[in-house]
């Protein structure tokens, strides 16, 4: 697996994108585009919802009833919406564009049977951290992905945080459990930290201010350390202190890193699962 981050160079304004399915991660993808230095006019917008319209004529993008040809089609519509999409896309396949779909536990395989012939796949998983420019993303491509093809939409992913590409298509569904549905888990943890700490008598203010600060300022901490994390959380933690009692309890069996593996398997196993639907 190769983790990537490169915003440095501005994304080509020559290259047609048909993004189909204009929801929040289609926006937040578009707007990191335009961020980046993309002409809003090489962008256009298939999703017959009336407040996609709004936002796409927001952001100077254009709406369009069909999939047209285009270099780049990414498919941001559910999962169980992309079997009625895919016959929709055949000019753009037979005109050889690359299609980059997000659409959860949706194969690659599945994709190509639905577009017909040999079309060039890349399939996606990002997270909703893409919406600040803070995402990380996994893509796999097929065989009949281009260099210049798997360059492009690995460029365009950049535009919204990390990626990282995978060499086999099986690791996805690990991947969805853990980052895609990762930013959920922590946001269940900071709930957690508010209501611990009203409970512990603070103001409702104050306790959302500690744990989004805590949460945050952690995360950030250790990315830029480049320590474990279990030699972070053991330079904290001094004997028989605050914050071993806290741990003892998180630890104890069964603790938060069983919960968390458990959960993380019922998300992969979903992620099979909507492969099927």
């Amino acid at each position: 697996m190769q983790i990537e981050r490169d915003r440095s160079a501005p994304l080509s304004a020559k290259v047609a994108i048909v993004v189909v399915g204009f929801g929040n991660m289609g926006q937040a993808l578009v707007r990191g585009w335009l961020a980046k230095g993309r002409a809003a006019d090489s962008i256009r917008v298939v999703d017959p919802a009336t407040t996609a319209h709004a936002v796409a004529r927001e952001l100077g993008v254009a709406v369009e009833d069909e999939v047209a040809a285009a270099e780049v089609v990414l498919l941001a519509v559910k999962p169980n919406q992309l079997a009625e999409v895919l016959p929709r896309c055949g000019a753009a396949a037979r005109a050889g564009a690359v299609f980059l779909s997000i659409a959860a536990g949706k194969t690659l395989p599945e994709i190509g049977k639905g577009l017909g012939g040999d079309a060039a796949i890349v399939r996606a998983m990002p997270n909703t951290p893409a919406a600040i420019g803070q995402g990380i993303t996994a893509l796999v491509a097929n065989a009949a992905v281009s260099r210049a093809q798997r360059a492009l939409c690995g460029e365009l992913l950049a535009a919204v945080g990390s990626i990282a590409w995978l060499d086999e298509e099986r690791h996805m569904d690990a991947v969805t459990a853990i980052s895609g549905s990762g930013p959920a888990y922590v946001f269940l943890l900071i709930e957690c930290f508010e209501q611990a700490a009203v409970e512990l008598g603070l103001g409702a203010a104050l306790a959302k201010q500690l744990a989004l600060a805590t949460v945050a300022g952690a995360g950030a901490y250790a990315a830029k350390s480049g320590e474990a994390p279990a030699e972070l959380r053991r330079r904290v933690t001094s004997p028989k202190g605050t914050t071993q009692a806290a741990l003892d309890v998180l630890m104890a069996e069964p603790g938060m890193r069983e919960l968390l593996v458990r959960a993380t398997r019922a998300a992969a196993e979903r992620s099979r699962e909507l492969a099927k639907v």
